[in-house]
């Protein structure tokens, strides 16, 4: 499959939102076709839709002192945290050209999620009934997709380095008492971001059709 690939850097949760609103109304009114949108973020807990506050379990005090945001979102899920240590994947894909089912489109980024990983040399699976990429019991990746007029947004946070994890302790990740692990904590190495966007394309291109 084919798609533009636009890499954001380092940028805002909600600016990076924006950008993919444009691009949704775009495809739709035929302007752009499928898109892939790479970004870090600075420090942001963001609520899915079916987000329990009760998750945060950081004051606002402490919230402020680490400076990290509070950012409501229209994708599915619950509590999460990005940070400058993930590489967060935005695929902004139409499935009126693709297959319209969002169970299968979930799968597929499980799929390209775990390869991606096999490539690296970490054992990754997907678990029965949970979304995201798991290494054993730990969580590597996290799914939200939102999806407008079958046009998909959101997407995954893959947990690169080891540092950034800490954050995960100031809420129940996803509404659930997991712990979350890295791809540097499981290959024990710093491997680069660059080389696993590049890894992580590739698979993209390889998505079913």
């Amino acid at each position: 499959m084919r798609f533009q690939v636009y890499d954001l850097g380092l940028i805002e949760f909600r600016p990076a939102g924006e950008f993919q609103r444009q691009l949704v109304q775009k495809i739709k009114e035929g302007r752009a076709g499928h898109s892939l949108i790479l970004c870090r973020h600075r420090p942001v807990i963001t609520f899915g839709r079916s987000a329990n506050r009760a998750n945060i379990l950081a004051t606002s005090e402490e919230l402020n002192a680490k400076g990290i945001e509070l950012a409501e979102t229209e994708r599915g899920g619950d509590v999460t945290y990005h940070g400058p240590g993930q590489l967060t994947v935005y695929p902004v894909f139409d499935l009126n050209n693709i297959k319209k089912d969002i169970h299968l489109f979930l799968r597929n980024l499980e799929g390209r999620i775990t390869s991606v990983l096999e490539i690296l040399g970490i054992p990754a699976v997907r678990r029965e009934g949970l979304t995201g990429a798991w290494v054993g019991k730990k969580k590597i990746a996290s799914i939200g997709i939102a999806v407008k007029n079958w046009i998909t947004y959101h997407g995954f946070a893959l947990n690169v380095w080891e540092d950034d994890l800490r954050n995960f302790s100031l809420i129940r990740p996803c509404g659930m008492d997991i712990i979350m692990t890295s791809i540097e904590s499981e290959s024990k190495r710093l491997i680069p971001m660059t080389r696993i966007k590049d890894i992580l394309i590739k698979e993209m291109y390889r998505w079913p059709r």
